[in-house]
């Protein structure tokens, strides 16, 4: 049976701490709250072992189509995402998710730590970033900084903030119309 990775071996192991992107958040003035809790990898985990933290809870979708294009697609945590739809919407073509390595190459983080504050590590800017636009109503919203067993709180115009500083505006996208079969 493989031996559990620490938190400390999978920090070391990332191209921005944890710490750094709280610091540039500090640096951006973006006011955050972080609770640490045990690590999860999955919405249902999350759920279950996160606690009473207020405010909008996410899931994130590491995508890519035929031709390698990356998008990040962060949307509130019970949306059910027909990839199909997505990629009909976004113009992408057809999807598949993106492998560890690749996740770990362009966001700098291990599969169930996908986060919107990934893309501080997309220097280069290969991956597009799309937030649900429900998430705009919704204070806080809660991500993880790069790793599974933190979660940040954070206003929808500090996370907008946040990914403009880093070279990642998002493009909008009405999940609720997405799913609307009508």
């Amino acid at each position: 049976m493989p031996e559990e990775t620490t938190a400390q071996e999978t920090t070391a192991r990332l191209p921005t701490s944890p710490e750094d992107l709280l610091a540039r958040l500090a640096e951006l003035g973006i006011e955050t709250r972080t609770f640490t809790h045990p690590p999860v990898h999955t919405v249902a985990e999350a759920k279950a072992r996160r606690g009473e933290i207020e405010g909008a809870h996410i899931k994130n979708l590491f995508l890519r189509n035929k031709k390698g294009a990356m998008w990040l697609i962060t949307c509130l945590e019970d949306r059910e995402i027909d990839l199909k739809a997505l990629g009909r919407a976004l113009g992408a073509g057809r999807f598949s998710f993106g492998s560890a390595a690749r996740l770990m190459t362009y966001l700098g983080v291990e599969p169930g730590a996908v986060t919107p504050f990934g893309v501080i590590n997309d220097t280069e800017g290969k991956v597009r970033m799309v937030l649900d636009k429900a998430l705009l109503d919704c204070d806080p919203i809660n991500a993880h900084p790069l790793v599974n067993d933190m979660t940040v709180a954070t206003s929808p115009e500090g996370l907008l903030r946040f990914l403009e500083a880093v070279g990642h505006p998002p493009r909008f996208l009405d999940f609720d119309a997405l799913s609307d079969p009508g």
